[in-house]
């Protein structure tokens, strides 16, 4: 079976290190064929990521500055779209127009409008699209559906979830997150919300149909927000139809010195939470009970033998590993014909209601409906 010809648009810091990665990684599989950004030098420059330069590193791949040419040129079969996140449904439509297949990072598209247009030009394409919901890939959210998907917490009824990203004035990973332009310092915090709504919503079979939200407003410095004013946090609840509910507690700054990720279920047999480092004294921990699992009636702490969970092993690069065992999933899916493993529903899903909390917190927690393109 011939290579897959990858091609990358968007060299930042993420993009730089998925390219390395899916090409290092699977040289039986993907041939690094092009790669495309509007500055040159994060080509042909070391960024101080790696050792050597990208185009040091794959002297073989194309560089264009033009993405329309990079699509009409380069013979791609694939492309990573790894743009900032307020862009990436233009990249992507154009792709799929051309029937290049497509893996998009999060979150999928910036507006209602995008939602519907990238919706209705992935319905005329003949290529896959896989949202890059890496979160979904994480060890702690494997074990969670795999729990789940055994029966151990019956039917999850509420939910919770925070991604604390916490941060000090001019820290270095705040400069290295946004070398690139300010899509991180532009974007509302609810917005981000698709590391914390994708596990959890792969767990049930539900649309979230409306949304209250508020903010704490902006507590910032001018050194970390300049111009911008947002809030520093801002939580939203979201209902299904069915009355599930789910809490999302997400920040733009803190000083809380915690995290990343916590989830709580609450269910009709179990309960399940994965609470993320509290400092470097109270590492990560997973406990669940269950009503329907005599061990582990009592809440137990989970050792790792109840879920054998998948975890690519190869390199450790990427989120400790779930970018690899991502990409694995997608390079197959395109050598098997199987569907994605984070399919553009799934990835709009996790996207739009992120859209609709904003809208609730810039009206002071108005209740708030929220509609998908397949509405």
């Amino acid at each position: 079976m011939k290579k897959i010809r990858l091609g990358v648009v968007g060299l930042g810091h993420r993009g730089r290190l998925m390219f390395k990665l899916a090409a290092e990684s699977f040289p039986d599989w993907v041939t690094p064929a092009a790669a495309c950004d509007i500055l040159p030098r994060n080509w042909f420059e070391n960024r101080g990521q790696f050792d050597k330069s990208m185009k040091e590193l794959f002297p073989g791949t194309v560089f264009y500055e033009d993405y329309d040419s990079m699509l009409k040129e380069a013979g791609l079969d694939a492309v990573l779209i790894e743009t900032g996140a307020d862009i990436h449904a233009q990249f992507c439509e154009k792709a799929l127009k051309m029937n290049i297949n497509v893996l998009s990072d999060i979150p999928v598209v910036a507006t209602v409008e995008e939602a519907d247009r990238l919706w209705k030009t992935a319905q005329k394409s003949k290529a896959m699209f896989c949202t890059g919901a890496n979160a979904n890939f994480t060890r702690y959210s494997l074990i969670m559906k795999h729990i789940a998907d055994l029966g151990f917490l019956g039917n999850p009824y509420c939910m919770e979830a925070e991604y604390i990203h916490w941060s000090l004035p001019g820290s270095r990973s705040s400069v290295m997150l946004n070398e690139n332009g300010n899509w991180r310092k532009l974007l509302s915090p609810i917005r981000y919300c698709t590391h914390s709504l994708g596990p959890l919503l792969a767990l049930i079979h539900e649309d979230l149909i409306r949304v209250s939200c508020f903010g704490t407003g902006p507590h910032a410095d001018s050194s970390e927000y300049g111009q911008y004013k947002k809030d520093d946090m801002q939580c939203a609840q979201f209902q299904t139809a069915s009355g599930i509910v789910i809490r999302v507690m997400r920040n733009g700054r803190c000083r809380a010195q915690i995290g990343h990720h916590s989830y709580r279920i609450f269910g009709t047999e179990g309960y399940f939470e994965r609470i993320a480092a509290r400092g470097s004294k109270n590492p990560d921990v997973i406990r669940y009970n269950s009503f329907r699992y005599y061990p582990a009636f009592e809440l137990t702490e989970q050792s790792g033998d109840i879920a054998p969970f998948e975890m690519w092993e190869k390199n450790k690069e990427g989120h400790g590993g779930c970018d690899g065992l991502m990409l694995e999933k997608f390079f197959s899916s395109l050598r098997d014909g199987t569907p994605p493993p984070v399919s553009l529903r799934e990835g709009l899903r996790m996207t739009i209601p992120g859209i609709y909390a904003e809208m609730s917190a810039k009206r002071n927690g108005e209740l708030v409906p929220i509609r998908y393109p397949w509405d």
